[in-house]
This record gives structure tokens, sequence and C-alpha cells, in this order.
């Protein structure tokens, strides 16, 4: 690796797979995690700090600080993602409570003060509902003059999963995922559509599960953990995808990644489309836009495609590799 580490600020609700984008981010040589900022959304946020401090525990990790943030989004009420990420958010293991504690500047002032500070430009890695950014840009719109890219977990080009249509991080504060869309900086919207297929297969999940080592161990306990339904039997398989951590990797790895430049928006409208990103891949413009239907829309670079064996290698090596 050449080069000067990337300076990473991660604003996540740490849930499962945010703690495996933490476990990474700490770990990488190529990134330098200045901080980290908590918000509501897989479970409330006072948990989000309580489990992000727990992970930066277990990885060994520096004396990263973490800020709370936002305990709902700016219009809805908070609705939590508990019963795919268990009761605490971070899949019912029983992990004790961290000895550190957070810092005693909330997470917009956090933002605020690391952003700025950066000797270079900052890459923001949002893995969760963008309520924090979305405050951050009204409240300190000063901040974008030292932000190189906003990577965030979000949204979909295809299906949703907390609607048909509507990914659970936009879904739950579209209006905030519209404000991060006027950021005035590049974009990359890591969405569901490769999310979904970053998996790490059963044997290496169980090769992490055994080390000795608290945070590669802790990882291979995420990546086996399941949610289950009411009445359904827990599934054998210990084969778990990388979700949020996969955004991580895209930061420390871009090659991996194939975006396109297209033109997003948020649906805010009540209904079913609420929380929809409306991504165009149209090679022209439509009836719509002929007939004077056409709109302002952020050009984002989308992620259509990903090297799962590439991000799998890099995640295994990263994690393994620390502490060889």
């Amino acid at each position: 690796m050449t080069g000067q580490p990337i300076p990473v600020i991660i604003d996540c609700d740490t849930g499962v797979d945010d703690a495996l984008a933490l476990l990474f981010a700490v770990r990488h040589p190529g990134i330098d995690l200045r901080a980290v900022t908590c918000v509501a959304g897989n479970t409330d946020v006072d948990g989000v700090v309580r489990n992000t401090l727990t992970v930066l525990e277990r990885a060994g990790a520096p004396d990263i600080p973490v800020g709370r943030g936002a305990a709902r989004p700016l219009i809805e009420p908070a609705r939590s993602a508990q019963h795919v990420h268990g009761s605490d958010g971070m899949g019912d293991l029983g992990l004790p409570v961290p000895r550190r504690t957070a810092s005693e500047l909330d997470a917009m002032a956090l933002l605020r003060r690391e952003i700025l500070a950066s000797p270079r430009p900052v890459t923001l890695v949002p893995t969760a509902p963008l309520t924090n950014i979305a405050l951050l840009l009204r409240t300190h719109p000063e901040v974008t003059r030292n932000i190189e890219r906003i990577v965030f977990m979000g949204g979909a080009v295809g299906s949703g999963n907390a609607t048909p249509v509507a990914e659970f991080n936009v879904w739950h504060d579209p209006e905030a995922a519209a404000i991060l869309l006027t950021a005035g900086v590049p974009i990359t919207m890591y969405g569901l559509d490769v999310f979904m297929q970053v998996t790490v297969d059963t044997p290496d999940v169980r090769r992490l599960r055994a080390s000795d080592d608290p945070g590669t161990r802790l990882a291979g306990d995420l990546l086996a953990h399941r949610p289950t339904a009411i009445g359904e039997e827990p599934e054998a398989e210990e084969a778990g995808g990388l979700g949020d951590a996969g955004a991580v990797c895209a930061v420390a790895d871009p090659g991996g990644l194939t975006t396109r430049l297209l033109p997003v928006e948020v649906s805010l409208a009540p209904g079913p489309s609420r929380g929809q990103t409306i991504v165009d891949r149209r090679p022209r413009p439509g009836e719509s836009e002929i007939h004077g239907g056409g709109r302002e829309q952020a050009l984002v670079d989308v992620a259509l495609e990903v090297d799962v064996q590439r991000y799998v290698k890099l995640y295994l090596d990263t994690l393994q590799s620390s502490v060889s």
C-alpha cells in the first residue's frame, strides 16, 4: 500500500453489519478512522453508542472519539430493525458493557470539528439513516469544503427491503436522504443491489469464530448471526453478508465497485413509494421531460456491480493479517 491513509468518519447505527464495517475500518492500513458518530436506526441511539464503543474496544482501536447523534428522524418516529439485529442491536451476543465512554461533543459538533481539522479532505461513510448528515449539512454547510466524497450505504436501484421499493436507511428518514443529495460534493450510493451480494462462506466464518483475537472472533460471530422470525428454526448455515462493511471496502479499494453517474431522487410522498431512491437509467429523456415535467436531480455515482470475491478477500485479509 502506498500513499497516506484516507481520513474517514463513519456515521452509523451499530447493528450487526455496521459493527463489521467498524472492525474493518479500524484495521485497514489505508484508512485513518478519525471519528464515529451514532444515530437511531437499527436500535435506539443510546444502544448504538454502547454497541459502537463495544466494537471499538473489541477491535483494540485507538481512542477514537464517538459522538451521540439524533434520537429520531427529522419527521418520522424512530423505527428500529431489532427483528434483524437482535434486541440489543448486536445479535444478542451478550457482550459486556464497554469501559470506553462517548465524547463530550455531540455528533454535530464532533463531525464539524473532525472534518474541518483534517489536513486532507475527509471521506464520510454513513452506514445508517442520514439524519445526522442532514443536520450537519443544514447547520454547518461550511464542512463541505473539506469533504472529498460521501460514500453512503443506502437506497436501491431495484427492490427495497423496508418496503418493496425502499431500502431501510433511506426509508427511515427520507427527508434526510433528500438533503444528502444536495450536499454539493461527490457522492457514491452503495445500495442494496451490491449490498446483498457480498457474502462470506461458512468455512471462513468458522475460521473467524475460532480466532483467539477478540475483534476477529466478534466478526465471525456477527457474520453467523441470523434473524429468526417467531416459530422459525435457526439456520445451521453460518455464511453471512458483509453488508455495510462493503461500503468501507469500497473506500479502501474503489476498483472493486462498478459505478455509473446517474440522476437520483428520493420519493417523499406518502404512500407505498415513500423512501424509494428513484434512479434514472434511461439513455434519453422521456415524454415527461419533453412535455415540461423535468426537474433538477442530483447526479450520484450509483454502484451497479461489485467484485464479490475481491471484497471478501480484502475483508478477511484485513481482519486476519492485523493479528497474525
